[in-house]
């Protein structure tokens, strides 16, 4: 099968794309699901799947039928996926932008302006629930999934199982995809089927294992959409709020307020988001961490306005330092508590060859916090396939007199050869408030990637006043070396599908060379066939230096000095293929002069299609050699979902955290989808919205809050 491994070629040696052909038709198809509209008929057949995993290029164990069709107003895709067992396909998700992974699922990547480096994706599975994101550069998200799901377009699908399989109908309008060309259309396309029981990943192009849909460079194209109508993107998007809200120590408010949201495409390449008295107040709340180390807890994004387009102003300094970290806008870094935003703009897209994001957000004074405005700017050239060199700017302006002002600037390379190499490297400098020096990053890092083998080599030297107050920083004074080896082979042993043994080393101490931080770790990982893991720590030796003393719990507080400790761990999560999955992991042994026993369980359970609920639970158990210093901390959430339909879905999450003396919180969402992008809230919350992400372990801001919010997406 040695010939399915590689692109086809042309016999100069260049690469030949797959190529799809779209059928016009003069009106749009059944869009129930099925194919039994005779207009599918009229369509030409895409058919040749290969797999990604488990058996890179070769055939699809599972055929797979898509056929294209389009009006002038919209594509539309009809999906066939045959299944010699259709009575084992997966279906178990009815909420939109939830993760499938645990379903049967089918994605379809469109790079309508075909510059190869982002695009659109929408995803569905057998029951027609939707998600959808964007691919930036090529980069999915940062839990390592396909897409960026921040993005959410306008789109309608339908689907169902059948005696042979199951079918989808999808309908994508041009302006969700903001194409305005009526003339020589040439799409980038991908497509990719999931097959749960199998853990089978099925691609159209681009099915090299290092590769997969992410990977827009190497996706095929879609020909012969001609002479459509307007595909301009012009939304608008108002709200009303209603809600009861009493935090600690204040009066209770009843606020009655409303705001909008606007979004325009300047051009097929360029679009413009406006927001005004912008509202999160619909965001799911965050799993409460418990910090157990002296630096900063990085916690992903939720709100839905930094979401969209968030990769073009990704800048990556090194492990999850970002130079821009959209958290630290209109969300108190320490309570976790909301900061209200008057309103910001937002410009996204490409010029050419040059990528750009600006984004300039206003916010008023609340509490500790007095006004601040941010604006962003990022701008990225591309080179070659993957490869790109960018710069961005940062200013913050504030009412603290004694920070009145915070700028970052840098500029940042990423070069591909040979498809598996890559060089990054970076430059960034900070001026505040007395404009100290050693304010400056700068590092660069080789890396390699294959089936068999992943390596790393980086330098990173981080002054002691580098302090990027818009972008998230660990640790600040280090001098930085790292390095990473994961060897990957996959034996002919039954239902094992993959083991890896990694090694990695970092030494890095501050900018006068004494010691600060060192680390070495070998681990040894399983996949098994079914999804099933498990990864283990053999051992992972730490030496780490405290300069200020450690808050870890309530009073007990970690003394300053230096510290060498070793710690191991286990893990195993159970196959994906059952209703009723679970994980459990644990890591043991010395920490801080004492010694810390750290145990994890989750457990899921998706009865049906409609019912779904999940349990964790996290003791970690101190024996320090410190007065009060054996104790305990039990983290424990547990969220049920019920899903009436598709578009009327039931939430509720309540979370323990006995580090706190108000130990419970709890979140109630009840959410109707009443027309595509329009929303009907009730959400009732106890607890916090935000959590910290401050290196300590700071007492959180309680607030009860009861909220009704109303949207309405319409298109003047």
């Amino acid at each position: 099968m040695a010939e399915n491994l590689v692109d086809r070629r042309s016999s100069q040696g260049r690469v030949v794309p797959n190529s799809a052909e779209a059928t016009r038709v003069n009106n749009a198809p059944k869009l129930d699901g099925t194919l039994d509209d005779p207009l599918w008929q009229s369509a030409t057949l895409i058919t040749d799947f290969h797999q990604r995993e488990p058996h890179e290029g070769e055939p699809a164990t599972e055929k797979t039928e898509i056929r294209i069709l389009y009006t002038r107003h919209a594509v539309y895709f009809g999906i066939h996926c045959f299944d010699s067992q259709p009575s084992r396909i997966i279906a178990t998700e009815l909420r939109r932008d939830v993760s499938q992974d645990l379903d049967d699922h089918f994605e379809i990547l469109i790079d309508s302006n075909h510059n190869r480096r982002g695009g659109y994706v929408f995803e569905v599975n057998p029951l027609g629930t939707q998600s959808d994101g964007l691919i930036v550069e090529e980069q999915g998200d940062a839990n390592g999934g396909d897409f960026d799901r921040g993005w959410d377009g306008v789109w309608t699908s339908e689907a169902r199982i059948t005696p042979d399989g199951w079918t989808a109908t999808i309908e994508i309008p041009f302006t969700t995809l903001n194409f305005t060309q009526s003339s020589d259309v040439v799409w980038g396309l991908n497509f990719k089927r999931f097959i749960r029981r199998k853990n089978e990943e099925d691609l159209w192009s681009a099915y090299r294992r290092t590769f997969g849909v992410t990977k827009v460079s190497q996706a095929g194209d879609l020909r012969g959409i001609q002479d459509i109508g307007s595909g301009r993107l012009f939304i608008v998007k108002p709200y009303g709020l209603a809600q009861y809200d009493k935090q600690t120590g204040q009066d209770p408010k009843f606020p009655l307020t409303g705001g909008v949201d606007i979004k325009y495409g300047l051009t097929s390449n360029l679009v413009l988001n406006l927001t005004g008295n912008t509202d999160f107040a619909d965001t799911e709340v965050d799993l409460q961490p418990f910090n157990l180390t002296p630096f900063k807890v990085f916690i992903p994004e939720k709100r839905q306005f930094f979401l969209e387009n968030a990769g073009i102003f990704n800048f990556d300094i090194g492990d999850q330092d970002q130079l821009f970290f959209s958290r630290q806008i209109g969300i108190d870094s320490v309570t976790g508590q909301q900061v209200p935003i008057n309103g910001g703009a937002r410009l996204t897209g490409t010029i050419g060859r040059t990528e750009l994001g600006i984004m300039e957000v206003d916010t008023r004074s609340s509490g500790p916090n007095p006004y601040a405005n941010y604006a962003v700017a990022r701008l990225k050239e591309s080179l070659w396939a993957g490869s790109y060199v960018g710069v961005m700017g940062i200013d913050k302006r504030s009412g603290n007199p004694l920070d009145s002002f915070n700028q970052t600037g840098g500029v940042d390379t990423r070069l591909v050869f040979f498809k598996d190499w890559f060089v990054d490297a970076h430059m960034a400098g900070t001026r505040s408030h007395g404009d100290p020096s050693g304010a400056s990053d700068v590092g660069a890092s080789l890396s390699y990637r294959s089936n068999w083998l992943d390596g790393i080599v980086e330098r990173r030297k981080t002054g002691p006043n580098f302090n990027p107050e818009v972008g998230f920083i660990e640790r600040v004074d280090s001098n930085e070396t790292y390095g990473n080896l994961t060897f990957k082979v996959r034996p002919e042993i039954r239902g094992v599908r993959e083991l890896q043994f990694e090694g990695f080393i970092l030494h890095a101490p501050d900018t006068r060379n004494e010691v600060s931080t060192q680390e070495w770790q070998g681990t040894f990982r399983a996949d098994f066939n079914n999804g099933a893991y498990t990864d283990d720590d053999i051992a992972d030796v730490f030496t780490q230096r405290i300069t200020t003393p450690f808050h870890i719990y309530k009073n007990v507080f970690i003394p300053n000095g230096l510290y060498h400790f070793a710690r191991h761990q286990l893990t195993y999560g159970s196959g994906k293929d059952r209703r009723f999955t679970y994980n459990f992991f644990e890591r043991f042994g010395s920490y801080y002069g004492g010694t810390l026993n750290e145990f994890r369980v989750r457990a899921d359970y998706r009865p049906t299609a409609k019912f779904s609920i999940s349990a964790s639970e996290t003791w970690d158990r101190f024996r320090l050699p410190l007065p009060n210093g054996n104790f305990s901390v039990v983290l424990a959430s547990l969220q049920g979902n019920y899903s009436f339909s598709r578009f009327l879905t039931f939430t509720s999450l309540i979370q323990m955290d006995t580090s706190n003396a108000q130990a419970v919180s709890a979140n109630l969402r009840l959410r109707y989808n009443y027309r595509p992008d329009s929303d009907f809230y009730i959400i009732y919350n106890v607890g916090t919205q935000f959590a910290s992400i401050a290196p300590a372990n700071p007492p959180q801001v309680r607030e009860t809050r009861f909220a009704l919010k109303y949207t309405y997406s319409f298109a003047p």
